[in-house]
């Protein structure tokens, strides 16, 4: 009965969407015009856009959805691995070319970090096109040394405004790899976690355009959520 009713007031049983109401609306639509302006230049040739990010992967699976016979439940086997037994990935997307690299050194800091930039400036084949490169504001981003190490390796940094990860497409990089890599199943070693981690990245590769068109940016926020926000 409650259910017919629900239905009569067209209303769907669905998950919930998590709003981060601590993003700033002006801050989200100042980025979107800036973007759009380095998007031109994006395909006009003259710059190389890049995202980064970082993410953790535990050896443990990560629970989804799977195909199971009706009423009965999809055990999965579980070796109870230790919060420890985890790969803290750096990320990179080259979203001017369509490729992804990733980047294993430990924790994620400044020291790190500017490692990474450096690997990033390799990857990249020192080409003579500026580079800028859009990242959260992560305490280590922010640092001096990573700033100075940025700018050594003639890198632009541009910042995401606050509690906006919808507006880097590496996130979704980190989603289809665990959809991949870690649903519903236990690596039994830390070596196999990280192979299955980098043979994801190398297939991803494989196909740019594909690539390009699955980690499309936002041009456009959705003034429904974007609402939420001026109303929090």
């Amino acid at each position: 009965m409650l259910r017919s009713i629900l239905h009569a007031a067209k209303l769907s049983w669905k998950k919930c969407q998590k709003v981060l109401k601590k993003a700033n609306p002006e801050k989200r639509a100042a980025y979107i015009e800036r973007f759009q302006a380095l998007y031109e230049q994006v395909c006009r040739g003259e710059v190389i856009l890049v995202y980064l990010d970082e993410a953790h992967f535990h050896r443990d699976m990560d629970l989804g959805y799977t195909w199971a016979p009706v009423g009965k439940p999809a055990w999965r086997l579980s070796d109870c691995a230790s919060l420890s037994d985890r790969i803290n990935w750096y990320g990179a997307y080259d979203f001017s070319n369509g490729q992804c690299l990733i980047w294993n050194e430990g924790q994620c800091n400044a020291t790190n970090t500017a490692k990474f930039l450096a690997q990033l400036s390799q990857w990249l084949g020192g080409n003579s096109r500026p580079v800028v490169i859009i990242w959260d504001g992560a305490p280590w981003h922010r640092s001096k040394d990573v700033q100075e190490a940025a700018a050594n390796l003639g890198f632009t940094l541009m910042p995401l405004p606050g509690y906006s990860p919808d507006l880097n497409p590496i996130e979704e990089v980190w989603k289809w790899m665990r959809a991949d890599v870690t649903n519903n199943y236990c690596h039994d070693t830390m070596r196999e976690l990280f192979d299955a981690c980098k043979a994801f990245i190398h297939g991803i590769n494989a196909e740019p355009e594909l690539l390009i068109s699955r980690l499309w940016p936002k041009f456009e926020l959705n003034p429904e959520y974007e609402k939420l926000l001026v109303s929090k």
